[in-house]
């Protein structure tokens, strides 16, 4: 097998994996121990929507309540100055013990999804 093919079979799997990885991209959490004393800290850290762990508050984002709205029993959220819409898998219909509307958003090379989202009370 010359060198050529052998950097043609390598750059073929690099162009299979590298997409996998972009859009795998999962949400990496980054307690700093901070919230190590909080109350809620187990609550938190049990959260989860249908689309998989939050993580922790550490990695929540709490929203102002013009930053988030309803509209047919759907949700958006302003990030970063941009809307985006909440997958109904990404509500946590759990009750809210911390009260303010939280949102845990994955940002990636494609845009800022959103892996968990909680309503809290709009004032």
């Amino acid at each position: 097998m010359s060198t050529m093919d052998g950097w043609k079979r390598f750059g073929g799997r690099a162009l299979i994996v590298l997409p996998l990885l972009l859009w795998t991209e999962t949400a990496v959490g980054h307690d700093d121990g901070r919230y190590a004393n909080s109350p809620l800290k187990p609550w938190f850290d049990s959260l989860k929507s249908h689309l998989g762990p939050c993580c922790s508050n550490a990695d929540g984002v709490a929203l102002a309540d013009l930053d988030w709205e309803s509209q047919d029993g759907h949700y958006r959220v302003r990030i970063d100055g941009e809307w985006v819409e909440v997958p109904d898998d990404a509500v946590i219909t759990e009750p809210n013990l911390a009260g303010r509307t939280m949102v845990w958003p994955v940002k990636t090379l494609y845009g800022i999804s959103i892996r968990c989202f909680m309503p809290g009370s709009m004032t």
